[in-house]
């Protein structure tokens, strides 16, 4: 009887079993094609079934043998041995002695950034260590809209974009930016440092191949040292040099017949030099040797050509030539984080693939509001740019041609002034990268006892970053003057004064006392 239940049971069984199973699309094909090959062949559909009960049992068992132990087994003694002798190494390198004095001598500006700003030990001193280059900080209209922006949606998304975190201030943001380049699009990141050192590992693979300019900046390197490609170095605005590089690139892969993605990575302006790239050459040899080009314009955009919109206008290039554009909305634009233009399909592939723009907190709404507003300012209103151009021109004066200690190595439309010790008095001091970056702390800080704020070019994250072969792996010392239209040009004139003789003065006293 038990046998006859149980027999019931599994008939029943099958049958709600093969019900269900003929309900399902494609379920009388396979049963057709199973009662055929077993008809014509038996023996095959053994051997199928046996090669799906072996794919099932492999995705079902573990990547490694349960069995066996692949580890030593340690005694507590010898346990306790090593957990005594284990030291972890430190989050952050300690202080160096330089970084240390450095420490102690920084300023602290109370109250709102400007043009004449009041420190901590009540002074008031006129601030060139500020990327305010248009005194858009205290520009009313800006204001007042972001604060009706911060009261209407908040402080912050708190959302990744593409989620919750895109609001419509971001859409405008990037559309405003893609008008003004003159670009098929844009996307906007919540941090300008993280934009291109996500951009470049977003399109360049492992087995790619980068061609990069010696000076590129610290987050380039980053983005170099992510993607995993293939880096070869060109020399510093070498075009001759990039030439040849890109020629053997192209050569070598016809020879072993592979193809591979292989782009430029360069900045408009560059950090640690102040100079600018050659574009329309660039644009020459990319189209020659079949490359694309990734265009860091963080320090040129808002800065270079007639309203600002960066290199591509200073030097009468089609932006849409260039394959990415990268730039920053903090600095002359007085918002924050970054952008990157190009193409759709190139704005596209970002919004899955960057991982700075997807597993972050999109841009502040206030932010991207400030960031269209002061785009519209540089496109209304050019005539500031000639403004801070002609301030430039008055501090060049006071510095570079009348200096016997120092030199000016940007050109003279880049309000980030870089003035690095000449490579005669370096030469004759016999002067390493310490000693100059001693010299130039002296040089700010007697800058600022006589009234006036400048900084100095930060070397030291160089250290930590991807190296280009031959080289000493840092960026030359240098001043760094930050020039605004908030002051006169007596005022320019006056605080370029100041510092000329802060440096007569500091150097002159390291001469008398190497003589003593």
């Amino acid at each position: 009887m038990d046998a006859e239940k149980l027999q019931a049971q599994l008939h029943r069984t099958l049958s709600v079993a093969s019900a269900a199973f003929q309900r399902v699309p494609g379920s009388s094909v396979l049963t057709r094609y199973i009662q055929s090959s077993y008809q014509n062949d038996p023996v095959r559909s053994a051997i199928e079934l046996i090669l799906v009960l072996f794919f099932v049992r492999y995705l079902l068992s573990p990547s490694y043998s349960t069995d066996k132990q692949n580890y030593v087994k340690l005694t507590e003694d010898e346990i306790d041995e090593l957990v005594d002798d284990w030291a972890p190494e430190p989050l952050v390198a300690e202080q160096t002695t330089l970084e240390a004095l450095e420490n102690e001598r920084i300023p602290v500006i109370v109250g709102p950034t400007g043009p004449k700003s009041k420190l901590s030990n009540g002074r008031t001193v006129t601030n060139l260590a500020s990327y305010n280059f248009y005194n858009f900080n205290a520009n009313e209209q800006i204001k007042e809209k972001a604060v009706q922006i911060l009261r209407t949606y908040g402080v912050g998304p708190c959302g990744p974009p593409q989620f919750y975190g895109t609001q419509d201030v971001h859409v405008k943001a990037e559309a405003d930016i893609a008008a003004y380049l003159g670009t098929e699009g844009c996307i906007v990141y919540a941090q300008a440092f993280s934009t291109i050192s996500s951009v470049i590992p977003s399109f360049c693979k492992r087995g790619d191949i980068i061609v990069a300019d010696r000076a590129v900046n610290f987050s380039i390197r980053k983005g170099l040292e992510a993607s995993r490609s293939v880096v070869k170095w060109f020399d510093h605005g070498d075009m001759d040099n990039l030439d040849a590089i890109m020629s053997s690139v192209a050569k070598e892969q016809a020879k072993a017949k592979r193809l591979t993605r292989r782009f430029i990575v360069t900045e408009g302006l560059f950090e640690t030099v102040g100079d600018a790239s050659d574009l329309p050459k660039l644009i020459e040899l990319k189209e020659k040797h079949k490359f694309r080009l990734i265009l860091d314009e963080t320090w040129s955009f808002g800065v270079l050509g007639r309203t600002g919109r960066g290199l591509t206008e200073a030097q009468n290039v089609d932006p849409q030539q260039v394959d990415m554009v990268i730039g920053s909305l903090a600095g002359p634009l007085c918002a924050g984080g970054g952008f990157c233009a190009g193409a759709k399909d190139v704005v596209e592939h970002q919004r899955i693939t960057s991982t700075a723009y997807t597993y972050s907190a999109a841009l502040p709404a206030m932010l991207a509001v400030t960031a269209s507003e002061t785009v519209n300012l540089l496109q209304s209103n050019p005539e500031i740019l000639n403004q801070c151009r002609e301030n430039i021109k008055a501090m060049r004066a006071q510095l570079d041609p009348r200096s016997d200690w120092v030199i000016c190595t940007s050109v003279p439309e880049n309000p980030v002034m870089l003035l690095v010790l000449k490579p005669e008095v370096v030469q004759a001091r016999k002067l390493g990268v310490e000693d100059q970056e001693r010299i130039l702390m002296d040089c700010v800080e007697e800058a600022l006892t006589n009234g006036v704020l400048i900084t100095r070019l930060k070397t030291r994250p160089f250290a930590y970053a991807m190296k280009s072969p031959g080289s000493s792996g840092s960026a030359q010392p240098a001043l760094k003057i930050c020039i605004t239209t908030a002051l006169s040009k007596k005022d320019i004139e006056k605080a370029g004064t100041t510092i000329r003789h802060a440096i007569t003065k500091v150097m002159t006293r390291k001469t008398n006392s190497k003589s003593a």
